[in-house]
């Protein structure tokens, strides 16, 4: 059922319509991180704008998933990892199954669930995989990685899978493996998201040069990454004067979408140290207009509440994010959801939301340094109180860009 997948370094696609469901993903090997911490990223598109996180008790292991905000959002998990350090996330790949003509289909949610509640290695995961009733309702790329260094690709079909390993240097030279919305192991002329695979396999190429394998420059470079690959245009070397002068732009093929709902970077466990200290950065709502927020996993711990799901069923964060986010698209009839007005984003006076959130997260990720770098026993009393001034210091933030 395994075969070894050999990857060119370098392929250059392109693809005229692409899904919702258009998710950018990455791994990291440990061999390659500073603190040999695996790392998991997933950039998600959906057609779910109301994205949240959520801790659960209903399987064999404690874990978190990034979940929709829907009444029936919890039977399904869209990334997230539990209490041994496995890590999962998926990426749809539109290219597994072929010829197929099955019927099932849309269970990536449901089996990435039942990873996180009954999985803790790599191996564990294959033997689902391997084990589960055929067939399994699934096309997708998900990425994997656990507390025993384990940092692997399965392009999965309903039948099969194929294993890419991120430690294996014949397949990731560089220690690092990329995929958006087609596989390796499938036909190379069908799929999607070959645009945003090529922007997302640079940033990581230059991370893995300067040794930039950090959360907040991985965020900002991946779901904030504002260079189209195709056209080698960063919407950044032009600024807008002004946020009250509009300047629409063509917004399709970058990894930030429309349809960009969330981020997860999971770091997993470091080098000598304990699954427990697998901690994941999120960005709750659309990845331009919210600030990331870091989550540990504990029994004693709950989750911040402006990414859990609140009263009225939404995510705070989220519900701030996407209030700005309609400032950035604020036209909705014909094709104006395809044009940004980036003068709201970033301008040359500074006052863009997304330069005030990267001003705000300066002390986010500084704060939070000392609670997950090393390898020293998870704080849960330092992050009880570091949570306690993080929702504080974010909800202030959005009150003052009302």
């Amino acid at each position: 059922m395994r075969r070894i997948l050999f990857l060119p370094i370098f392929i250059f696609l392109l693809c005229v319509v692409a899904p919702s469901e258009a998710c950018t993903t990455f791994l990291v090997s440990g061999k390659y991180t500073p603190d040999g911490r695996p790392l998991l990223y997933k950039h998600r598109d959906t057609g779910d704008p109301n994205n949240a996180l959520k801790k659960f008790t209903d399987g064999k292991y404690l874990y978190i998933g990034l979940i929709n905000a829907t009444p029936n959002g919890s039977n399904e998990v869209w990334g997230g990892y539990n209490e041994t350090g496995f890590a999962i996330i998926n990426s749809a790949a539109y290219t597994n199954n072929v010829g197929d003509t099955t019927k099932l289909m849309d269970q990536e949610g449901v089996l990435m669930k039942k990873a996180l509640q009954c999985c803790a290695t790599l191996r564990d995961f294959e033997n689902l995989l391997d084990t589960l009733p055929k067939p399994l309702g699934i096309d997708a790329n998900f990425g994997v990685i656990d507390a025993l260094g384990g940092a692997a690709y399965y392009e999965a079909g309903n039948y099969k899978y194929v294993k890419a390993d991120a430690n294996n240097p014949l397949q990731a030279p560089d220690g690092f493996l990329v995929r958006s919305n087609h596989s390796f192991s499938g036909k190379l002329d069908k799929g999607y998201g070959f645009i945003r695979y090529q922007t997302a396999y640079a940033v990581l190429a230059e991370a893995a040069a300067a040794k930039q394998f950090s959360p907040e420059y991985l965020l900002n470079h991946i779901s904030r990454n504002l260079t189209h690959a195709l056209t080698g245009k960063n919407m950044e070397d032009h600024l807008p004067a002004s946020a009250e002068n509009s300047d629409y732009r063509f917004f399709i093929d970058y990894i930030p979408r429309n349809s960009s709902a969330s981020a997860v970077l999971i770091a997993g466990c470091p080098r000598g140290g304990s699954p427990s200290q697998t901690m994941m950065w999120s960005l709750i709502g659309f990845p331009l207009t919210t600030v990331a927020v870091p989550v540990w996993l504990d029994n004693k711990l709950e989750l911040p509440q402006i990414v859990s799901i609140g009263n009225n069923g939404h995510a705070w964060m989220c519900d701030a994010a996407l209030r700005l986010k309609k400032e950035c698209f604020p036209i909705e009839r014909g094709s104006g959801k395809k044009y940004i007005n980036f003068s709201i984003v970033e301008n040359r006076q500074g006052t863009g939301v997304l330069q005030k959130i990267r001003k705000v997260e300066k002390l986010v990720f500084q704060k939070a340094l000392p609670l997950w770098k090393g390898n020293k026993k998870l704080n849960v009393e330092a992050i009880r109180a570091y949570n306690e001034w993080l929702e504080h210091y974010i909800m202030h933030f959005y009150d003052d860009v009302k």
